[in-house]
């Protein structure tokens, strides 16, 4: 494993990162009446599991803190995908998009949870 020393050299946090933006870009064209909830919700969940990273990696001192901190973010991850699902259902998201945020979100949860389960490899 190679020297890691900022959250924003993890592929887990690159993979989050580019996760939100592609979540962000696709609900640009939902409609003004989900502004307040549905948009909402999923803009921040999905900017959620990035934050977590960034501030679970400013805890490595503490592997308690640290680990809480990546659970918190594949909390997100797991919210984030019950709003993907809530678009589809609604009609906001089609089934190509659906599927290209489905594999992006996916492959986060691979990474996190490989993360998670070697937390301790991470820690100071």
């Amino acid at each position: 494993m190679q020297k890691v020393d900022s959250f924003r050299e993890l592929e887990v946090y690159k993979a989050a990162f580019a996760l939100q933006q592609a979540i962000f870009e696709a609900s640009k064209r939902w409609p003004r009446s989900e502004d307040y909830s549905l948009t909402d919700q999923i803009r921040r969940s999905s900017r959620s599991v990035g934050a977590n990273l960034a501030e679970a990696w400013a805890k490595r001192r503490y592997p308690a803190h640290f680990l809480s901190k990546l659970t918190d973010s594949d909390g997100e991850l797991h919210e984030t995908l019950h709003w993907l699902l809530t678009a589809r259902a609604s009609g906001y998201l089609a089934e190509p998009g659906f599927q290209d945020c489905e594999t992006q979100l996916i492959s986060v949860g691979r990474q996190l949870g490989s993360m998670i389960s070697r937390h301790d490899s991470f820690c100071l």
